[in-house]
């Protein structure tokens, strides 16, 4: 059992108290035997949830656009006619997929994020127990009705129950044509409660209402969303009825990572800190179906972040993070916290953005193994155990 004390939660000093892989309790003192970690005032919160990324793409190079594009499939015709001339983005697809798996969930580790929604099939590799985040299994999805056509989301959208996510990138783009996407598929009846629309550039009022009447939800990527079309949706309304997460896309065209995101997202609106941080936590949560996370309450995973004393996350950068866990295991931070952590647990120094943190010793020994690497990590030779 590990016990956490004098964390900030919700900005109240608190004991939080971690065993089986969950919570078992907030509020309650330390027992005798159980080994204790003082935050001393630093900030508690759940770990992020990174409602929308394309795991296999973040070792690819950022493309700079030909133009500002009105329509997605401008774009997608443009990547794949660069994909077979270009030297660089050539090498990059070349890379084994396991690879270029494990390359986004440490991108999704270092920036505190323990839960990722994948937009893609649901590699295998996304499922081993030593996949550093949780990678969300409950879902149904399309690509777009421009890929799939109207046939396939149908069928996509029937066999997703009723209970799960189902996820699809719609009104990408600036026309008439991606405005008319929301109608389209409400037409086809895919626009439920469980519907999650991904990006959603070209929805206006009248298609923001109808998607908020639905009882729907938006996945909101404003980097990758201005880097196409030097535009974005405006989500002031759906966020303050808690329908919008945030999500990545992927470093082919977004943010370097989920706190990059949210501070994009800052800038461009009036939201609070907490109403920023909501969105990638309870409300992604509540859209994404998973009930155990995205709170710090008894019976929720164990999926923990700890930042220093009084900052807000969407001024946090990565090498700030002080402690990431997933399932009670600490993964990555600061290497004071190392050596209070578990029992016999092994880590090694590592540098992020030039600052010493640590990481657990078999991801970074796996990482070390990789042709392609995560820029501004930097492995050591270092290992260190817990007492």
């Amino acid at each position: 059992m590990l016990t956490l004390i004098n964390a900030d939660v919700g900005g109240d000093r608190t004991v939080v108290r971690i065993g089986a892989s969950r919570v078992a309790s907030v509020g309650e003192p330390p027992q005798a035997d159980e080994r204790v970690l003082d935050l001393a005032g630093d900030r508690l919160l759940p770990g992020l949830i990174n409602a929308h990324d394309h795991l296999q793409l973040n070792h690819l190079p950022r493309l700079e656009p030909a133009r500002r594009y009105r329509n997605v499939r401008e774009w997608i015709a443009e990547v794949d006619r660069r994909r077979r001339v270009e030297g660089a983005l050539k090498a990059a697809v070349a890379v084994p997929l396991a690879e270029r798996l494990l390359l986004g969930g440490v991108k999704n580790l270092l920036s505190g994020v323990t839960t990722v929604a994948h937009h893609d099939p649901l590699y295998a590799g996304l499922c081993e127990i030593q996949y550093p985040v949780r990678v969300v299994r409950r879902y149904g999805w399309a690509h777009s009705l421009y890929v799939e056509g109207e046939a396939k989301t149908i069928e996509s959208r029937e066999r997703t129950p009723a209970d799960w996510p189902w996820i699809i990138h719609a009104a990408e783009g600036v026309d008439e044509e991606a405005r008319e996407e929301l109608w389209r598929l409400d037409r086809l009846g895919c626009l439920t409660p469980n519907t999650l629309i991904v990006h959603g550039v070209a929805l206006g009022a009248v298609e923001r209402h109808r998607l908020s009447a639905a009882s729907a939800g938006l996945i909101w990527c404003p980097s990758s969303n201005l880097h196409l079309f030097g535009a974005t949706v405006d989500v002031a309304e759906l966020t303050s009825e808690g329908r919008v997460a945030i999500g990545t896309d992927s470093r082919l065209t977004g943010s370097r990572d989920l706190l990059d995101e949210l501070r994009t997202a800052a800038r461009l609106t009036a939201m609070s800190s907490a109403a920023l941080e909501c969105m990638v936590t309870r409300d992604a949560a509540r859209l994404l179906r998973l009930a155990d996370r995205g709170i710090v309450a008894p019976g929720a995973r164990a999926d923990m972040l700890v930042l220093p004393a009084g900052m807000p996350l969407d001024r946090v950068r990565r090498s700030d993070i002080r402690l990431v866990m997933v399932g009670g295991i600490p993964l990555y931070g600061d290497v004071d916290f190392a050596a209070a952590l578990v029992s016999g647990w092994r880590w090694v120094e590592v540098r992020v953005d030039g600052r010493l943190k640590f990481m657990e010793a078999s991801l970074a020994e796996r990482l070390s193994r990789l042709a392609a690497s995560e820029p501004g990590l930097e492995l050591a030779a270092t290992v260190g155990r817990a007492a």
